[in-house]
């Protein structure tokens, strides 16, 4: 039995877990670290931080078994995330991550030098501040020192994997969200780079995410205890990863993931694109294949967010008990009824992407009254954030791509009380499968099929991922939260202007 390694490497830790090849986790090993937010609506990370943490978790999962049996590493990352590295490729500034919205002003200019139509034409979406040309374009207004210093330009994954090998290089799923990718022909798009001025040369190669891109070098063996020579494949972008993780590699299929964003994907074998550019077409991990998802910037960070200022009691209480503390929230929360007792939230911590790409707005309780409690509140977020998937479902919907069931996965899909609120929200069936690693074994699966263990990505999730559970909406629960999912609806537009005003403020 060989040995398959997928890194999860994300925006408040890496996850790194060692599979056998029916997919079975043998072992696994996380380090988290903190994010950095230098301004309002900045948020930064220091590569060297993802470096350690995948170097100490690789070490851990190959302690104790034969290395020889290691038949290929895959790497799933956040996604467009800017790293820079100089002419001795070291790290030039702190990585620029996807939600940071400091770019409104370069994504402007993007659509000036390029045009809306032509952007939607060849990357298949608007410039937004989450994208990485947009956070390119920002170094070289506000920092051309760095910018001039600037020999290579990495998407958080890719700078593992040239610490990893030695090697440049990039796949069509992570490089789809840098907005510089011709997304129908899965290459750089030299049109664009020319109207953005950026030179080509600065990229990395481009491969299919279950391409062979570098082996594991001399060094890095002696470090981590994976074998010199080990391959590694193109891996994915997180949500393109989870994908594989979940089985959603087919037309029809479709997962709903609460992680520090959250996202509704759905896979297509056609490119479809929404010509408003509230969800985005990139190229996914199968070759040749598309997804389209929409993206909400907090979803999981909005629960944590409220967790660290406002839950103290239930951190001591977990702790004392020996249990995570979502799972006494999760308790908290089950005691409120569907609508929280006429409570809602907005989950714009970070601004908003879909559906209303939207960098100034900002999260709020709507309706707080005095005889709301803590597990109003509670509830009320995780509402929140399922209305703000929903969001995404109704556009999907209308672009002819949504399907009739939907995978939860992310940490948010571990949470039973999670997943009931989106079967009834959304009205339809809710999965999970039995693997909970979802990225790291999408991209373990994507190294199998780089080392020849299976023929192909369809037949290998057929294979290593099963379905565990199955959560069915309740009709009379599904009523009481449309009637809250309408008022949500209204809200923003309400708020709409005064958000404006308060980013001038």
């Amino acid at each position: 039995m060989r040995y398959l390694i997928g890194i999860d490497l994300g925006t408040t830790g890496t996850k790194t877990v060692l599979f056998d090849e029916d997919g079975n986790t043998i072992s696994s090993s996380t380090v988290e670290y903190p994010m950095s937010q230098p301004k309002n609506g900045w948020a930064e990370q220091d590569p060297a931080l993802w470096y350690d943490a995948a170097v100490k978790t690789l070490k851990a999962v190959t302690a104790d078994i034969d290395t020889s049996k290691i038949a290929g590493i895959g790497i799933a990352g956040q996604m467009h995330s800017l790293v820079m590295l100089d002419e001795d490729n070291n790290v030039i500034r702190p990585a620029i991550l996807w939600c940071d919205g400091r770019t409104t002003k370069e994504c402007r200019e993007i659509t000036e030098r390029v045009g809306y139509d032509k952007l939607i034409e060849i990357t298949a979406n608007p410039a937004l501040e989450g994208f990485t040309a947009s956070k390119i374009l920002w170094v070289r207004n506000n920092e051309p020192e760095n910018y001039a210093r600037c020999r290579h330009i990495l998407l958080p994954k890719d700078y593992i994997r040239y610490r990893l090998t030695g090697a440049f290089a990039t796949e069509v799923s992570d490089a789809s969200g840098m907005q510089l990718l011709d997304i129908k022909n899965r290459c750089w798009s030299d049109e664009i780079l020319k109207l953005l001025d950026i030179d080509k040369s600065l990229l990395a190669p481009v491969y299919e995410s279950p391409e062979i891109t570098g082996y594991v070098t001399e060094e890095m063996a002696k470090l981590t205890g994976v074998p010199a020579g080990t391959p590694v494949v193109g891996g994915a972008g997180d949500n393109a990863a989870a994908a594989v993780g979940t089985g959603v590699v087919e037309e029809g299929k479709a997962f709903a993931t609460i992680g520090t964003s959250g996202v509704v994907f759905a896979h297509t074998n056609e490119m479809h694109v929404d010509p408003k550019g509230r969800v985005h077409t990139f190229c996914c991990a199968v070759p040749g294949q598309w997804h389209v998802m929409g993206v909400t910037l907090a979803a999981g960070q909005s629960l944590k967010w409220f967790r660290n200022n406002l839950c103290t009691a239930e951190i001591a209480e977990a702790e004392e008990k020996g249990v995570d503390p979502y799972y006494i929230m999760d308790k908290e929360a089950e005691q409120s009824p569907v609508g929280c007792n006429r409570l809602i939230f907005l989950p714009y911590l970070m601004g908003e992407r879909t559906p209303h790409l939207d960098p100034d707005c900002r999260g709020a309780f709507i309706g707080l009254s005095a005889m709301h409690t803590r597990s109003d509140m509670i509830r009320a977020v995780m509402e929140g954030v399922v209305y703000s998937l929903r969001d995404c479902t109704e556009i999907l919907k209308e672009m002819g791509v949504a399907s009739d069931n939907i995978a939860a996965c992310g940490g948010g899909g571990t949470s039973p009380l999670w997943r009931s609120m989106i079967a009834d929200t959304f009205n339809m069936k809710v999965t999970t499968v039995t693997s909970k690693e979802g990225p790291a074994l999408g991209v373990a699966i994507l190294a199998g099929v780089g080392a020849g263990i299976y023929p192909s990505v369809q037949e290998a999730c057929k294979k290593v991922v099963k379905t565990k559970t199955e959560q069915m909406p309740d009709a009379e629960a599904h009523e009481k939260y449309e009637v809250q999912y309408g008022l949500y609806t209204k809200l923003y537009p309400a708020l709409k202007d005064a958000y404006k005003e308060l980013a001038k403020a």
